[in-house]
């Protein structure tokens, strides 16, 4: 093609990596045609190029007319709205490879010229190298894939954010889709925290699906979701059990008192790393915490007597059944004790409480509850990782781990859509500090992180990530966007308020998936974490597609408008929104209902009460 085919404009104003340009009246047509495509001229989130030698630089129109007009030449123009503004991003020599960054800058007078279509090609890269990713096309240009670096998304995270109806969740299954290709990635390895239940339909031939209550959801195969107790640390192990303590003294008590059950467990049932040297309160060393409650409790509440004869007390003071059977209560099962009142009457032998050194019978209370409740049983009473009186257990932590990290799968779901809402956020900071940690120390190791790297999803982290949230997910989230790069950890963010998010977590991402974004506090929090100075093209948000996104950063050779490439329908994640009238015909719906069908002559309003108390939305597809 000729030069003149494409020139737009001259270079008339340098600041920085922001350059306005003065166009020529030929430019000012709109619509020009190059080997047979037609292009819309000067169109904002469009791309330039400026010659300059052998190399070309590279940069996005992100103002266009009167307002694009720089200050010092704002009196001296007649025409105020041939102008335009572009931002440079990168150069590269004469039909050669793309580089991000600059290592000269325009002057005034340089020509400005489109860039079409085969020069595009050449600058985002070439489908057939296998570190790049398809996961849709430039919408602007349909034969022109949108192509990810997988080394720099994975090292360098990334963040999927968009409102909801964007199509975040299916860009980001497609994604995920994309990545765990065996063929093409036979040891990929991704675990996703799915906060909703979403993804397991979308990815179910490629995923491990581990859940709470796993005999509710018969469509699908899965696994029960364990999470051993014993395997947290100390304060994450407060938090989910005991809650807050009333001062530090109770909390080192209880401190001192798992340290000991922890050491007596490891005497009888030695483990590979760790001593009775190297042992502390925060090991994974399993050990009996119904017992232990136990133990406290009766310290707590326990009623003790003394013989006539005036020997120390020796004998606790339990209620009796009607058979006269002492009620001592089941560690196990979580039941407490009754212990009598005490009596003082004169003339009878004395009952007497005993003070303990305690102050925590309102922690004990909850933490006994809690013990009986099903629905902390994959904590508490984590099947084969459940320690007996003694701490031993049928399965360690190595099982767990090859199950979550280790399958024949590449992708494992942790559905945490059954976790008590009081415990959510510990719990997740629970596991991805157990990850974490995990390929941290293993890292020279075979399966640690340097050797096969892992990538963490964290969907709706806006729950669990909150800018003013000081709660465990949080601070361990934080420790991997800083460091775990080193350690072959990256974390996928995915939010639908992305202002609500961590700055210092964010801030970390080096590749953003934006899709439509209408808050303006959302897209200013986004434009302020970019490297590069796009406002231009984060300007766009607001007015994008669904399943339309940009993305910029480390992982893709420049910003580029993408029309993602959806699933099929029935690989979609289950997020759709309700139909309120369906056109379709019933029998032709795929999601027959709304407000255009008949009730039914009687309605089940029974079953609706018996999925709500059995927390189960497919408790009638279980009978």
């Amino acid at each position: 093609m000729s030069n003149k085919e494409t020139y737009l404009g001259d270079v008339q104003d340098v600041n920085g990596t922001t350059v306005s340009i003065s166009l020529s009246k030929e430019s000012l047509t709109g619509f020009v045609y190059i080997d047979g495509q037609g292009y819309r001229v000067s169109q904002v989130g469009s791309f330039v190029r400026i010659p300059i030698g052998f190399n070309d630089l590279f940069g996005i129109v992100s103002q266009v007319g009167a307002s694009a007009v720089p200050e010092n030449q704002l009196e001296s123009q007649n025409h105020g709205n041939r102008w335009m503004t572009i931002q440079l991003i990168g150069e590269g020599p004469r039909n050669g490879v793309f580089q991000r960054g600059l290592s000269q800058y325009p002057t005034i007078g340089d020509e400005v010229h489109l860039v079409s279509e085969n020069e595009l090609q050449n600058i985002y890269g070439q489908p057939d190298k296998p570190y790049f990713v398809k996961v849709g096309h430039i919408s602007n240009a349909d034969s022109i894939p949108a192509l990810i670096d997988v080394n720099k998304l994975i090292s360098r995270h990334s963040a999927v954010t968009g409102t909801t109806g964007s199509g975040k969740s299916t860009t980001v299954a497609s994604i995920i889709n994309a990545l765990s290709d065996r063929e093409k990635y036979p040891s990929s390895r991704i675990i996703m925290l799915d906060i909703h239940g979403e993804y397991g339909q979308a990815l179910q031939d490629k995923a491990q699906i581990y859940k709470i209550n796993k005999e509710t959801s018969p469509r699908l195969e899965e696994n029960e979701l364990q999470v051993p107790f014993w395997a947290l640390n100390f304060d994450e192990l407060c938090e989910i059990s005991f809650g807050e303590f009333n001062n530090e003294k109770d909390r080192n008590i209880v401190m001192e008192r798992v340290h000991k059950y922890k050491l007596e467990s490891l005497t009888k049932h030695p483990r590979k790393g760790v001593s009775a040297d190297t042992l502390s309160v925060d090991s994974p060393v399993p050990f009996s915490l119904h017992n232990l409650w136990y133990e406290l409790f009766v310290e707590q509440f326990g009623t003790y007597y003394r013989e006539g004869d005036g020997k120390p007390i020796e004998k606790l003071a339990y209620e009796t059944d009607e058979n006269g059977v002492e009620l001592k209560g089941n560690p196990s099962e979580g039941i407490p004790p009754i212990f009598k009142n005490i009596a003082t009457g004169a003339g009878e032998v004395k009952v007497n409480y005993l003070p303990g050194n305690l102050n925590i019978g309102k922690q004990l209370l909850l933490l006994g509850t809690k013990l009986r409740i099903p629905r902390y049983n994959f904590l508490f009473k984590p099947d084969d990782w459940t320690p007996n009186a003694e701490g031993d257990v049928v399965q360690d932590l190595d099982t767990l781990l090859m199950n979550w990290i280790g399958s024949d799968r590449p992708v494992t779901i942790l559905d945490l859509s059954g976790v008590p809402a009081d415990i959510l956020q510990t719990t997740i900071g629970a596991l991805l500090r157990l990850l974490y940690e995990a390929l941290f120390w293993a890292r020279d190791l075979s399966q640690g992180g340097r050797h096969r790297p892992l990538l963490v999803v964290m969907e709706e982290a806006h729950i669990y990530l909150n800018g003013n949230s000081k709660g465990m997910a949080s601070k361990v989230v934080q420790r991997i966007v800083k460091e775990g790069r080193k350690y072959g950890i990256g974390a996928m963010i995915v939010s639908q308020r992305p202002s609500e998010i961590n700055s210092t977590i964010l801030s970390q991402c080096g590749t953003f998936f934006a899709l439509r974004l209408s808050n303006a506090s959302d897209r200013s929090h986004i434009t302020s974490t970019l490297s590069d100075n796009l406002d231009g093209l984060t300007g766009m948000l607001p007015i994008l597609r669904t399943g339309e996104a940009i993305i910029l950063g480390e992982a893709v050779k420049l910003p580029m408008r993408t029309t993602i490439e959806a699933p099929p329908k029935n690989r979609r994640p289950d997020s759709q929104d309700p139909v309120v009238y369906d056109e379709v015909p019933m029998e032709e719906s795929q999601n027959p209902g709304g407000w255009g069908i008949k009730m039914e002559a009687a309605p089940r309003y029974d079953e609706l009460v018996e999925a709500w108390r059995a927390q189960n939305p497919r408790i009638d597809k279980v009978k």
